[in-house]
């Protein structure tokens, strides 16, 4: 056995979903099934809003920074995932297990805080229509988007990097198919209290900070539709607004609770990880762009110009 701060674990087994070899044929074809959904319909979003001029908004300038970050975390996880429902060993290597939970981190922290960004954009659109180009400009929604990238990667790297300090001897089962820091931690021999102190205020500054920045801008927006003489614009407000609620509660509730108690390695604790990691980038351009009137409007515009150019 190894000893100083050089781990004597090389690399650690991802117990999966199940063990049933039939059972892992039944998720293979149904996670690549999502995965090429997830990406077709993440990828068509960001050519569409490359295409029309019409969309060339700051809600669609958001959005588009949206779907490429759902594709990419979906890439993150599935293909892995995918790999291993066919394998018979079910191994990561450290530093593949270290580079998934950055890369983790980072897409989970990043979209926190797009969601929160996005949840502005409807407020300042609802609540100061005559104001809304003014407030939301290109600069506005340039800092934003980099700011939620720069917080995303910053997240990333302390946390990986406290978890590069740690000490593995063993054992080396992960109950998930995935390596996320919950799990991964309590493998760990040496003392974890900065990593987990770590996770917990990411977690907990990130994760209530944005969402009370969301459910800050969501109530101005309910209370601007209730003074909405119009019963159709309140219904649309309300429909677009419980839509986008349906999500955050998805991404938030499932990504906060997964994070900010003690791993167990139970099956919620997996379904959990599934909701944030392969659901919410399945929904998030089917609630937010893709039932979009303007949307829908742009797809049949880029079709009709097709056959005009071909001849």
């Amino acid at each position: 056995m190894e000893t100083g701060n050089i781990s004597t674990v090389t690399a650690f087994v991802l117990l999966g979903l199940s063990s049933n070899p039939q059972i892992q044929v039944v998720f293979f074809v149904l996670f690549l099934v999502v995965y090429l959904l997830t990406l077709m319909e993440n990828l068509l979003m960001l050519l569409v809003i490359r295409a029309d001029s019409h969309l060339h908004t700051p809600m669609y300038f958001f959005l588009s920074h949206l779907s490429f970050l759902d594709a990419f975390y979906s890439s993150v996880i599935v293909p892995k995932l995918l790999e291993n429902l066919l394998s018979k060993w079910k191994t990561i290597s450290l530093d593949e297990c270290f580079t998934q939970i950055s890369l983790v981190i980072f897409s989970g922290a990043t979209e926190a805080c797009l969601l929160s960004a996005m949840a502005y954009d409807r407020f300042q659109a609802v609540c100061h229509p005559l104001l809304y180009m003014v407030n939301m400009d290109r600069k506005v929604c340039t800092g934003l988007v980099g700011a939620s990238w720069a917080i995303g990667i910053g997240s990333s790297l302390v946390n990986t990097l406290l978890l590069a300090q740690q000490h593995f001897c063993g054992p080396n089962l992960i109950h998930s198919f995935v390596c996320e820091l919950p799990p991964v931690l309590l493998l760990a021999c040496s003392d974890t209290y900065i990593s987990i102190a770590s996770i917990l205020t990411t977690v907990g500054v990130l994760g209530f900070g944005t969402f009370a920045l969301l459910l800050g801008s969501y109530t101005h927006i309910i209370m601007t539709a209730l003074r909405i003489n119009s019963a159709m614009g309140r219904s649309k407000i309300f429909s677009t607004c419980s839509s986008h609620v349906l999500v955050v509660i998805i991404f938030y509730g499932s990504g906060v609770f997964r994070y900010m108690t003690p791993a167990s390695g139970s099956v919620l604790e997996q379904v959990l990880s599934m909701q944030y990691s392969v659901v919410t980038p399945l929904l998030n351009p089917f609630i937010y762009s893709l039932k979009n009137q303007e949307v829908k409007a742009a797809l049949r515009r880029m079709l009709a110009r097709k056959p005009r150019l071909a001849i």
